[in-house]
């Protein structure tokens, strides 16, 4: 029988396809700006640097389910940060990085040939884990007969776009009535600008009842952790229970170092409000450039990105206009059909680039 790669039901890379733009960027001769990807460029926090460098000895396996210390303040950054409830010990999990969790997820539950729905404008890997699932893929931001799984993100990315608590009891109450499992991708929660996320574990949405629902977090962006891989899910206790077994077979565990560091920045909320601000002043430099040159910026109530349009042209043209001009975006197309007007413009530059970003962009 012949072999097929896993990769073969995978559609290209998304930031393979965009290296000739990337390429037109690079030429300009101040340089290139890259705002394609949300990844941190500012310091990881010293205390965060210190626990990681004090724990670095360690010669032993560490826990799939996280410390005890790390689980306790999982728990608690959980309840504190995003209004959960319901929560202990055993209804959360430590990942390694939310991008892995995520594109594994529907086959760790089980989803083999199952419905899953994904948002109409999403990040590309739901869509990567239900094909790693040979699962069934339905875009839709309502409720659709059949599904077994449903992603949700709030605030979007790309579109930064908010769901409120009635948008998400309205998710729940579909998980209730037909077993849906609803995973909510919360990775932006505590970056919110005109308009504030909503947990899918607040006891206003769930009524203090967690079953069926899981909601990711990350540590990558306002902890600026994504080279230490650091996320973790929490909700159902024993959905998180069955996706510990799994991971505990496929040694799926987060290392101890960065358990260690992972307590630091959880128990830390002064260095997120900090890192806030910074993201809160480039927004508003780039928000000002984009719209004083004509684009219109969509939603981006919350988030890392400015999601943008230009009169006249698709998501590529606009893409095509800012490379001329040095700045690398990300085209909406990579998030599915429906973005594909749209370009998302990142807030992951140090603030002088961010500066001569925007001078470049307003230039007559």
């Amino acid at each position: 029988m012949a072999r097929a790669p896993l990769g073969a039901v995978l559609p290209d890379f998304p930031w393979d396809t965009i290296a000739d733009v990337k390429a037109t960027a690079a030429a300009h001769p101040g340089g290139l700006i890259d705002l394609s990807v949300g990844t941190p460029i500012d310091p990881v926090a010293p205390s965060i640097q210190l626990a990681l460098a004090e724990h670095a000895e360690e010669p032993g396996y560490p826990q799939t389910m996280g410390s005890p210390q790390l689980r306790q303040a999982l728990v608690e950054a959980t309840q504190r940060r995003f209004g959960a409830a319901g929560l202990n010990e055993q209804s959360v999990l430590p990942v390694i990085g939310t991008k892995e969790a995520i594109a594994w997820l529907p086959t760790v539950l089980g989803m083999r040939g199952s419905t899953v729905v994904i948002p109409e404008v999403a990040y590309p890997t739901y869509e990567v884990g239900a094909l790693l699932a040979e699962a069934t893929i339905v875009r839709s931001d309502e409720p659709v007969d059949g599904a077994d799984l449903v992603f949700l993100n709030s605030p979007s990315n790309p579109t930064g776009r908010v769901l409120g608590a009635a948008d998400l009891k309205q998710w729940v109450e579909y998980s209730r009535d037909t077993g849906a499992i609803i995973a909510s991708d919360e990775c932006y929660m505590y970056l919110g600008w005109s308009q504030h996320g909503v947990s899918i574990l607040d006891p206003e949405v769930t009524g203090g009842d967690n079953t069926g629902l899981l909601a990711i977090h990350s540590l990558s962006k306002t902890s600026n952790l994504a080279s230490y891989r650091a996320g973790w899910i929490a909700g159902d206790a024993k959905l998180v229970q069955e996706l510990l077994l799994v991971r505990k077979h496929a040694g799926l565990m987060v290392p101890g170092p960065i358990q260690h560091a992972m307590v630091a920045a959880l128990n830390d909320d002064t260095h997120e409000q900090l890192q806030k601000s910074l993201y809160a002043n480039r927004r508003l430099v780039l928000l000002k450039a984009l719209t004083e040159a004509g684009f219109t910026v969509d939603h981006s109530e919350a988030g890392l990105y400015l999601w943008a349009r230009r009169e006249g042209l698709d998501g590529r043209g606009s893409l095509d206009w800012l490379a001329e001009r040095g700045i690398l975006g990300a085209p909406g197309d990579f998030y599915g059909p429906a973005g594909a007007g749209h370009v998302r413009v990142g807030l992951t530059a140090a603030d002088d680039r961010v500066a001569e970003a925007a001078r470049r962009i307003t230039a007559q």
